[in-house]
């Protein structure tokens, strides 16, 4: 019966219900877009190219592995984890030997992978393609066929692919300057090669087997290994008979070799793609679990309203007898009716979506084009089950005051609103406002990005969720505050402050989700340039050089460090990488030792850079209080191609934030990293940027710069990288600024009424606009306050934390734009509603049945 009448009343409510069905298809909408993304992390497919004629592929692990033994009441509980190394690991070449013993092998073609930047003017290079260059060798693995002219053979011959052929217009004969891991240099087109099968991610040039080599830059080593069966071979066989075969063989750095085949080839050949995964597993998860927090506290906050606006209906019900289960299961019935609507709609408009988040992280270069999208029926079914649960708890919840009251209390509270909160909520709103510190006081103590960040929003949504608790008091606070200047600015601000002093709890509903806005808006705009500005003040203040060596494309090579250096000049090249302690990870950095206090000054606290060798490391002062480390302690560590090694610490210094965790010769680094060019080059010199330029004119794409200038191009590099955040992020915001929109149409809408009963007693149209016009302004003033306080607390916690300095970065007209916004939200919000409410004669609506 309960049903059939739930049934009933939403076909009679329908305008009552569109807030809360809005409301939870946005919910839906959000969670499925996000659960996309999750699930794209966790089992996207990386299609190979390279290797697509290749059935089984052998190559190094690309992880670091910890294994953990535990003995508990006579239980032994053995746990293993890995986390992804930062570069590509090799194997030894002599393996091949091995490989060609296995039965069924035809052919073992060894591969080398390595960075090939052809140097064309203009468009010619497609940045979407990285380019990579191999031995024409392995040609075979994709395969690539000539299509005119012979295979390279001599050290200066070279191949290209049939598409960068012909963006470039080259032919045969013709010259291209290529940037590898040495320094540029001019090969002869020989030939023009085009696959058996589309290559869209990436760009093939094809060296003779010694330049190749060379340029590769690990002597007796190789990328993979493709293994080809014989006639008759299948390829699951093949792979197990080659496991088998290779059970035991390590690698020179200690990893086991890997057999992959089918789909597990592709994240061999795309690295950055399988390293993507756990990125967009993190993001997507951040994004899934802070848009389900803001979606319930908006969701309970919408349900509230509408239980509110439906006080006397469900009081008459109690007086008639209608016992608190009975209401508690009819509203129950119609948050689930409501939930599955909207649930459908919302979880059907969230996979086009998630497809368009993906699409524009993929071209904001957060997540590579080789990672598929993947959708299945997991993100939507999930996203309804939520809002289902979502909707009924909100109910529920929304539910206990008039559920629990006696049937004569209710049909009291139906005319005039309660005087004070139920103790109950204040209770809650307490707790949660102590919660909320007490997150904020852990946030002071984090110093790393990764565990700061999910406490960040955490803490926002926490502290907004005490704002909803205990928002009727403090609205009585603000009355108590702007009362006396309402009452001095006309009729329409006296009905203002009668209204917000009489129905408190009205308001404090639309000031919920105002606050959740501006806190979580400034929160989102602030905390990337907060820890990147203070990054880029230690780099200002820590670089001594007088000029900075940039380069447009892949790096500065070696050799133009090497002209560049002179017996009175001090030259030091940075090479940067990311290391793994345990399993945890670090980003470092590769400098070069000789006059390095001259160019670069970390401001060291313990200990001498001047001991910097290949076998010693300077250290953080956050890595060496994480790692307890002083000079003198060897660090055990594991270098971004998997090599392992044990340097000694020699010092440790305080801007870790703007130089990295941990500092290496560069020789060192550039040695176990796929691109061993400079990301700069530091000069200290009496010469002119000219002569610098001069020197360096051999060069394609070097610029000398200021110190000032290299800052401006980080800020801008730093910019983009924020805009990825900001996107992730954004979603959540136009929920939430929906959800304004919403509640405050809602709130206006169902006060036709008392619109009506107000024009009757003589107010004028216009004093009625004023009347809501006055009411926003004073919501947004109170919202504004609140937000900006939960926001500026995060933002400082997060500051203190991560910079050691309260000094959150917040621009004054971004934060006025945010301000500016939820303004005019809240005025378009309600002056529309007000405006149609308005357009009904007022006897028509004061003498129509409620």
């Amino acid at each position: 019966m309960m049903l059939r009448y739930a049934l009933r009343t939403v076909r009679a409510r329908k305008g009552g219900f569109l807030g809360a069905f809005f409301a939870l298809m946005c919910a839906a909408a959000l969670i499925t877009a996000c659960g996309t993304l999750l699930e794209t992390g966790l089992r996207g497919t990386i299609a190979t190219e390279r290797y697509a004629a290749t059935p089984v592929v052998v190559s190094a692990d690309q992880n670091v592995h910890r294994t953990t033994v535990k003995h508990k009441k006579g239980k032994t509980k053995v746990k293993h984890k890995a986390k992804p190394i930062a570069e590509r690991a090799w194997l030894p070449g002599d393996l091949a030997t091995e490989l060609r013993k296995v039965p069924g092998v035809r052919e073992v073609i060894p591969e080398l992978t390595f960075l090939a930047q052809p140097l064309a003017p203009g468009g010619a290079v497609d940045r979407d393609r990285p380019a990579y260059g191999h031995a024409w060798d392995s040609a075979a693995l994709t395969p690539y066929t000539l299509t005119t002219g012979t295979a390279p053979k001599a050290d200066g011959d070279l191949v290209i692919d049939r598409r960068l052929a012909e963006r470039a217009h080259l032919e045969p004969g013709d010259r291209l300057t290529v940037q590898s891991t040495q320094s540029p240099r001019t090969y002869r087109v020989t030939g023009i090669a085009a696959p058996a099968q589309e290559v869209r991610h990436q760009t093939a040039l094809f060296f003779s087997t010694a330049e190749a080599r060379r340029l590769a830059a690990h002597p007796g080593q190789v990328t993979a290994f493709g293994v080809l069966p014989t006639k008759g071979t299948d390829a699951a066989v093949l792979k197990r008979s080659v496991s088998t075969a290779l059970h035991g063989t390590r690698a020179p750095h200690g990893t086991t070799a890997q057999v992959s085949a089918g789909d597990g080839r592709g994240p061999v050949e795309f690295l950055d793609a399988a390293a993507a995964r756990t990125k967009l597993v993190s993001m997507g998860g951040a994004m899934g679990g802070t848009s389900l927090l803001v979606a319930v506290l908006v969701v309970v906050g919408t349900f509230a309203l509408s239980v509110q606006q439906r006080h006397r209906e469900l009081a008459l019900l109690r007086a008639i007898a209608a016992t608190p289960g009975q209401i508690r299961a009819l509203l129950g019935r119609e948050a689930l009716i409501v939930g599955a609507a909207a649930g459908t709609t919302g979880a059907l408009a969230g996979l086009p979506l998630g497809s368009w988040l993906h699409g524009r992280f993929v071209a904001m270069g957060a997540v590579p084009a080789t990672l598929q999208h993947t959708v299945s029926v997991f993100p939507p079914c999930a996203a309804l089950a939520a809002t289902l649960l979502g909707a009924w708890a909100a109910a529920r919840i929304s539910s206990r005051r008039i559920a629990r009251i006696r049937p004569a209390e209710a049909l009291a509270e139906a005319r005039a609103e309660r005087t004070h909160p139920a103790w109950g909520r204040i209770l809650t709103g307490l707790a949660l406002l102590a919660g909320g510190v007490v997150l904020v006081a852990v946030l002071s103590v984090l110093r790393t990005e990764p565990a700061s960040t999910p406490v960040t929003f955490l803490a926002v949504v926490v502290l907004a969720s005490s704002v909803a608790l205990l928002g009727p008091l403090l609205v009585r606070a603000a009355v108590a505050v702007l009362g006396g200047p309402l009452a001095l600015t006309g009729p329409s601000s006296r009905l203002a402050r009668a209204n917000l002093r009489g129905h408190a709890a009205r308001m404090a509903s639309v000031v919920t989700p105002l606050t959740l806005l501006i806190g979580m808006t400034c929160t989102v705009l602030f905390v990337q340039p907060t820890l990147g500005n203070a990054a880029r003040a230690q780099a200002r203040e820590g670089i001594r050089a007088d000029w900075v060596v940039a380069a447009q494309g892949p790096g500065v090579p070696a050799e133009a460090a090497r002209r560049l250096r002179t017996q009175h000049d001090t030259v030091t090249e940075v090479v940067r990488t990311t290391v793994r302690v345990g399993l945890d990870k670090y980003a470092a950095q590769g400098v070069t030792p000789g006059g390095l206090t001259r160019t670069w000054d970390p401001d060291v606290t313990a200990g001498s850079l001047t001991k910097l060798t290949e076998d010693t490391v300077a250290v953080s002062e956050l890595a060496a209080d994480q790692l307890h480390l002083k000079p003198g302690s060897p660090l055990k560590l594991t270098l971004g191609d998997g090599t392992p090694a044990t340097p000694t610490v020699v010092a440790v210094y305080a801007r870790g934030l703007g130089f990295g965790d941990l500092t290496f010769a560069h020789d060192l680094v550039a040695r176990h990293v796929d691109n061993p060019l400079a990301t700069s080059v530091l000069v200290s010199t009496a010469r002119t940027q000219t002569q610098l330029a001069t020197t360096l004119r051999e060069f394609p794409g070097i610029h000398v710069l200021a110190p000032a200038a290299a800052d401006s191009i980080q800020a801008a590099r730093q910019q983009a990288n924020a805009e990825v955040n900001y996107l992730a992020m954004g979603l959540v915001l136009a929920f939430t600024a929906i959800a304004v929109v919403n509640t405050l149409a809602m709130s206006v809408s169902e006060r036709v009424r008392e619109f009506a009963l107000l024009r009757l007693a003589g107010a004028t149209r216009r004093q009625v606009l004023g009347m809501l016009r006055t009411e926003a302004l004073s919501v947004l003033l109170l919202a504004t306050a609140l937000g900006s306080g939960i926001a500026l607390a995060v933002l400082t916690a997060f500051s203190v934390g991560m910079t050691g300095e309260a000094a959150p970065a917040v621009t004054p007209l971004v934060y006025v734009a945010v301000v500016a916004l939820a303004g005019l939200l809240a005025l378009v919000a309600t002056a529309l509603p007000g405006r149609v409410a308005l357009r009904v004669r007022p006897v028509t609506v004061a003498t129509a049945k409620e």
